[in-house]
């Protein structure tokens, strides 16, 4: 199975039809969202193509390919317009003999982990930054933000399929980091 894992939409019509382009041309059989998917949040400039509507009917298009988890930014009267549901803290995805615990950031993260075993992936958004490390035995993996970058990033997603994550700039696919993980 194909997933393609995206974060911090932020309502942005723009960069959400460039993501579906993606999740269509990857080939991808779900669609990962960890959080912060229709509100830009105090903290944030409006994105590029705001239009939080165009976002609700463009994802609710395709509400059964989407597994989502709720982002600091996402609220119970998002889930009255979204198709799917939004509102888990957290979801849990078995890949070999790991756990990749997928969750938006804001409460779980490098300076509180969830509880996970050495080995063990720690998936999040919310910081808008790329990134791959590891710390505490514990692989952290963030996909960066779709819409709203941070850090002089690039607009991007992650692809996971057998094992292997690859970050991808949303504009032309083209990898631009990669990990592993034995299965």
């Amino acid at each position: 199975m194909k997933l393609l894992i995206a974060s911090d939409i932020h309502g942005s019509a723009l960069y959400t039809r460039q993501l579906l382009d993606a999740f269509a041309l990857e080939g991808a059989d779900r669609l990962v969202l960890l959080g912060d998917i229709l509100y830009h949040g105090p903290r944030n400039d409006l994105p590029l193509g705001y239009a939080p509507k165009e976002v609700i009917e463009l994802l609710n298009g395709i509400k059964d390919k989407i597994l989502a988890v709720r982002g600091n930014c996402d609220t119970e009267v998002d889930q009255m317009v979204l198709s799917f549901p939004i509102l888990a803290d957290y979801a849990i995805l078995p890949i070999g003999n790991r756990l990749v615990y997928m969750t938006h950031g804001h409460v779980y993260n490098l300076s509180s982990l969830p509880p996970l075993s050495e080995g063990d992936i720690l998936l999040h958004g919310h910081t808008h930054i790329p990134d791959c490390l590891e710390e505490k035995d514990i692989r952290y993996l963030n996909p960066g933000s779709v819409s709203i970058p941070k850090e002089n990033s690039p607009h991007s997603y992650m692809t996971l399929e057998g094992g292997t994550f690859l970050w991808k700039d949303l504009a032309s696919r083209e990898i631009y980091k990669e990990f592993t993980i034995e299965l």
